[in-house]
């Protein structure tokens, strides 16, 4: 059995499962997958539903995935004179925001899908989880999908806000705790000044940055838990 670590998958079905073929990914492993399946890529709801089958597979919620359920819930509703009067300057925001961030292959293949499977699909999203501890051996590894803003080492986790953990970005100079690891996605690793190799999973005072840019040009890494080893597919 081994434990796997990944994030910011974007739409890269085919980079998604290359990667699952070459960690030879079977249901005796566990997979976590940090947030940001959604957008950008070809194919986000094509990997969605893959993970849906998945017993093994643990999903946490990205900043993609917020926006993605707030506006797809809405657009899964009838037309009515009613839902219009709630399409409000506020609502509209929400959906040109979503779309800045790539949501066009998103709402393409949900719209192919019919109503039952929609459905199916914003339950599945609305039920990831915002943070996960895994205790591997002596280890224990945070996962959480942007990182812990306003950190403070007293903090528990449910203490922190929804935008703590899945928009704001941590301070990769600092260890946070001195007993456990921290793995964020979010930040691509060659936007981490510090990265003596963009673009590859980073690791320092404790943190472990895996979102290597799938979707952006980059690359989708993942992590063994158990071993450190680390995988690499290029993104699409």
């Amino acid at each position: 059995m081994a434990t796997y670590v990944i994030s910011d998958i974007h739409g890269c079905y085919d980079a998604y499962k290359e990667m699952l073929e070459k960690i030879q990914f079977s249901e005796k492993d566990m997979l976590y997958v940090l947030g940001d399946v959604l957008d950008r890529g070809p194919h986000p709801i094509r990997i969605i539903q893959d993970l849906m089958q998945r017993p093994n597979v643990v999903c946490l919620a990205g900043n993609h995935e917020y926006m993605a359920l707030e506006c797809l819930q809405f657009l899964l509703q009838e037309i009515t004179a009613e839902n219009l009067d709630r399409l409000d300057a506020h609502m509209i925001e929400k959906l040109l925001n979503w779309q800045q961030n790539g949501s066009i292959t998103t709402t393409d293949e949900f719209h192919k899908l019919d109503l039952v499977a929609r459905r199916a699909v914003i339950d599945f999203i609305s039920e990831f989880e915002l943070y996960e501890e895994v205790h591997i051996g002596d280890n224990v590894y945070l996962l959480v999908h942007a990182g812990l803003g306003n950190f403070a080492p007293d903090k528990e986790m449910w203490e922190y806000e929804l935008d703590e953990l899945i928009w704001e970005r941590p301070d990769y100079g600092t260890a946070y705790y001195s007993d456990k690891y921290v793995i964020t996605g979010h930040t691509p690793t060659m936007a981490i000044e510090a990265n003596p190799r963009p673009g590859y999973i980073y690791r320092a005072n404790n943190h472990i940055a895996i979102d290597c840019g799938a979707g952006f040009g980059g690359r989708l890494g993942c992590l063994c838990l158990e071993t450190g080893e680390e995988f690499y597919v290029e993104g699409e």
